[in-house]
C-alpha cells in the first residue's frame, strides 16, 4: 500500500492560484508516498473527509502567520500574510492532532504546528535575539549554511544524528513551545530549529527546508522516508 500524503499549498491572491513547489511533491514521491496537494481554499466542512482520506499531513513552507492568531500585535518586520491559508492550516492541523495523524511540518509549517498546538512565534529573529545568525541565506536552496545541534534520544536525532548542516530561509521562529511538544534542535544563536511531539505519533517540525536538500543529503531524505513509513502504519 502506498500512503497518501496531503501537502498544504499557498494561495496567490493576485493570480487567484493555489501554488506549491514541486520539491515537496518530488521528495514525498521518492520516499514512497503518493502526494496529494491540498488547496487552502477548502471549507472546514471538508476537513473530516480530508483527514479520513490521507495517511499523513505535510505542512509546507511559506509566508508569515498573522500574529493576531497567537495573541500579538503585528511588528513592523511582519511580511505578507494570507488569512485564507492561516485559517485552513491552523484548523486542519488542530483536527489532525486530535486524530493522531502523522505530521511533517516544514519552516512555516513548524510555526503553524506550534501555534495550532498552543505555542507562539518570534515575529522577527533580528528584533528578538542578540547576535543572530543569518537565517535567510544567499546561497542555492540545496546548500546548507549553518549547523544545528540536536537533542540526543529524540526522534530527529535518530534520523540526523546529534548535529546537522541545514539550509535556512526564514526570519521568524517558534518561541514558546506548545504543550505536548519539546524543542529538539537549535542553531548556535539559540533559535529553535526543530520540535516534535512527546506522543508516540510521528509529529515532527523542522525550520529548514529538507525538500530542497533530499537529493544531495541522505539525512534529509531519511526524514521523508521516516515520515512516509510512519504514515503507512498510522
Amino acid at each position: 500500500m502506498t500512503p497518501l500524503i496531503g501537502i498544504t499549498s499557498a494561495y496567490d491572491r493576485k493570480s487567484n492560484r493555489a501554488t506549491l513547489s514541486s520539491y515537496y511533491i518530488q521528495a514525498v514521491a521518492a520516499a514512497g508516498g503518493l502526494p496529494l496537494v491540498l488547496p487552502c481554499l477548502l471549507e472546514e466542512k471538508s476537513f473530516d473527509a480530508i483527514l479520513e482520506t490521507i495517511d499523513g499531513l505535510l505542512l509546507s513552507g511559506g509566508g508569515d502567520v498573522d500574529p493576531l492568531l497567537f495573541g500579538e500585535e503585528p511588528q513592523p518586520s511582519l511580511g505578507a500574510i494570507c488569512p485564507e491559508r492561516d485559517a485552513f492550516e491552523l484548523a486542519l492541523t488542530r483536527r489532525a492532532l486530535t486524530k493522531g495523524i502523522p505530521i511533517l511540518a516544514i519552516c512555516r509549517g513548524l510555526q503553524v504546528l506550534n501555534i495550532a498546538a498552543g505555542g507562539n512565534v518570534l515575529q522577527d529573529i533580528g528584533a528578538s535575539i542578540d547576535k543572530p545568525l543569518k537565517h535567510d541565506q544567499d546561497a542555492p536552496s540545496w546548500y546548507g549554511t549553518h549547523s544545528i545541534d540536536i537533542l540526543p534520544d529524540s526522534r530527529l536525532a535518530a534520523i540526523f544524528g546529534q548535529r546537522a548542516i541545514v539550509n535556512s530561509f526564514h526570519h521568524q521562529a517558534v518561541d514558546r513551545i506548545a504543550p505536548g511538544f519539546l524543542a529538539t534542535a537549535w542553531a548556535a544563536d539559540g533559535v529553535v530549529e526543530a520540535m516534535e511531539s512527546t506522543s508516540s505519533t510521528f509529529i515532527v517540525g523542522v525550520q529548514c527546508h529538507p525538500e530542497c536538500m533530499w537529493e544531495r543529503d541522505e539525512k534529509m531524505f531519511g526524514l521523508f522516508k521516516e515520515f512516509v513509513t510512519a504514515s503507512l502504519t498510522k
